[in-house]
């Protein structure tokens, strides 16, 4: 279990006329970070370019996610679901994401991710579906304690 206290479940709403857009290296490091991306994320773009993308990554997200995002980059060259993001100040946002390659003379060269806003009921119906699949997977979950 983990104990949660501070700013963790302070969510930012993602505005829907605002796309999110980075683009990482093949390793998963960010070479390029939109104002947005910035904004929401609670980093400056500076703050951003040179991390591994997993700086946003939520405790809350199973580790099963990721690997299929992996492995369906690797085969199909795009994955899309749904994310949970950590703010640099502990507090989250939920976005649609879409990841594919980006290539040059037919090489893959990086990745670039679009992210949109969903809507309050994918919100609850992601993170049941999430903590039970962290649950299943015997992965740390969360446990809030009010004081």
């Amino acid at each position: 279990m983990e104990f949660l206290s501070g700013n963790f479940l302070c969510e930012t709403i993602v505005p829907k006329e605002e796309l999110i857009v980075s683009r990482t290296d093949l390793k998963g490091n960010i070479t390029y970070a939109n104002e947005t991306f910035a904004e929401i994320s609670g980093y400056t773009a500076d703050e951003l370019i040179g991390k591994p993308h997993n700086i946003v990554r939520h405790p809350d997200m199973p580790k099963s996610i990721f690997k299929e995002l992996w492995k369906d980059l690797d085969i199909k060259g795009s994955w899309s679901g749904v994310v949970k993001n950590k703010r640099k100040d502990e507090g989250f946002y939920w976005v649609y994401a879409e990841v594919s390659g980006v290539y040059k003379d037919g090489v893959l060269i990086e990745y670039k991710s679009i992210r949109t806003p969903i809507s309050f009921d994918d919100k609850v119906k992601y993170q049941l579906l999430y903590d039970q699949l962290k649950k299943d997977a015997n992965e740390t979950t969360r446990r809030i304690i009010y004081s």
